[in-house]
């Protein structure tokens, strides 16, 4: 596939610079238009689009500041660079926030200037494939933030706006992080019933003793503390649909319950022998392999294969990179804000380098964590966290046990809902972790 021809377009009061500037651009292939007068480049503005524009700061009748505004208004896609001389940076920094990618210091040579053009023009592209692809899934698909490129993934997409319509039962596979409480919201949004409530419950983080009053409520009197009579979770989510996040932590109590629900649409409320009919669509979700959790008795049968009516499975970010390339700028653009930050190539080498256990969620927090820690609008190696940055080190590199011991279970422990969870994963008691978590400051 042919690619594309940047169409350039610089802007400069100064016949030399915008003569070198041309001759420059010319040798890497760009298509460039050369403008001594702003009032003549603002004029092609209103006719034509360029990808990229290199901008004098210091110009007139017109500055460079008034041409940025106006390349924004009627060009807003196109990718500024700001020119300027050493005594002007903190107006170029200006620009910057107004919405310039970065800024160009004078004198600059040759090769440093078709350098900063080619990663403007990777920036370009890269920004513009992911405003494409997004408005190809919201239009086409209506996925909202479900964003991806992976074939895989597409599909599931595929699959989940096909059922949207029916109130068939849906089960969401997989890892934590990967997006299944996005996938059953676009379930929903896209069904009928979007205009109903949208409840949901994460199964693993309500105490056993308290999960069943949360989803099917209780009378007064039913227990010690029920002081009142109280909906569950079904009884709010009538006419709508009903989440239900890590349905494997359900006992095996409640998963009768809930097939009766499936199955007949009706339940109790705890202390109440009068059934409740319900008009519910559930989907569930878990990152555990329910045919393993059946095999060990841990997961009723029957009601798997309810649930089990549409199967979704969702593919790990680590065997899906191609979507880190759209995913890293998608989160820059959303902590950044009106700001422009960019990364370092060692710190994008060390994103694309990570496993990323967490997944999707673990590369937005990320992200989120290091705009906050970065300056001047870049990201480097040392904003990131240390799990992250080991990515990089050659396999020759050498760490303590002791060191490696503590990256573990810090690992583990980002991932883990709870301190218990996290010591079955490291496969230790509770004890011996909070021991661990106090030596190493964890």
């Amino acid at each position: 596939m042919t690619q594309p021809v940047p169409k350039v377009l610089v802007v400069d009061d100064e016949p030399n610079i915008l003569k070198t500037m041309g001759v420059c651009f010319n040798a890497i292939g760009y298509e460039t238009q050369l403008f001594a007068k702003p009032q003549d480049a603002l004029e092609i503005l209103h006719k034509e689009k360029f990808d990229l524009a290199f901008v004098d700061l210091k110009m007139a009748p017109i500055d460079g500041m008034e041409l940025l505004g106006e390349i924004k208004k009627f060009s807003p896609d196109t990718t500024v660079i700001i020119i300027t001389a050493h005594g002007s940076i903190d107006t170029a920094i200006e620009a910057v926030k107004r919405g310039a990618y970065h800024y160009l210091q004078k004198p600059f040579d040759f090769k440093e200037l078709q350098l900063f053009a080619q990663k403007a023009w990777e920036y370009h592209r890269l920004a513009r494939e992911v405003r494409d692809l997004r408005n190809q899934l919201s239009l086409a698909q209506g996925t909202g933030e479900l964003i991806t490129r992976n074939r895989e993934m597409l599909a599931q997409i595929d699959l989940a706006a096909r059922v949207a319509d029916s109130t068939i039962s849906v089960l969401i596979e997989g890892e934590s992080g990967t997006g299944k409480e996005l996938f059953a919201h676009f379930i929903h949004e896209k069904s009928p019933r979007s205009q109903q409530a949208f409840v949901k419950v994460n199964c693993a983080a309500i105490p056993e003793q308290l999960l069943e009053s949360e989803l099917f409520g209780h009378v007064r009197g039913a227990y010690t503390g029920a002081v009142k009579d109280r909906q569950g979770r079904f009884e709010l989510a009538n006419a709508g649909t009903i989440f239900l996040d890590e349905i494997a932590d359900l006992s095996l109590g409640i998963q009768g319950k809930l097939l009766r629900v499936l199955q007949s649409k009706e339940f109790e409320r705890l202390g109440e022998s009068v059934s409740q009919k319900v008009d519910v669509r559930v989907i569930a979700a878990t990152n555990r392999n329910l045919e393993e959790a059946m095999k060990e008795g841990a997961f009723r049968e029957d009601l798997f294969y309810r649930l089990n009516a549409v199967r979704l499975k969702l593919v790990p970010l680590r065997e899906r990179p191609e979507d880190l390339p759209i995913l890293i700028p998608h989160f820059l653009q959303m902590f950044a804000k009106a700001s422009v930050v960019d990364l370092t190539p060692e710190a994008m080498k060390a994103l694309r380098s990570y496993r990323w256990s967490g997944n999707v969620r673990e590369l937005e927090h990320v992200i989120e964590r290091s705009v906050l820690l970065a300056q001047n609008g870049m990201i480097e190696l040392t904003h990131l966290p240390e799990e992250v940055r080991i990515a990089l080190e050659q396999p020759g590199d050498t760490r303590s046990l002791e060191e490696m011991e503590k990256l573990h279970i810090k690992r583990v422990l980002q991932q883990a809902k709870d301190y218990d969870e996290a010591a079955r994963i490291l496969g230790i008691d509770p004890a011996t972790l909070w021991r661990k978590r106090k030596k190493f400051g964890l």
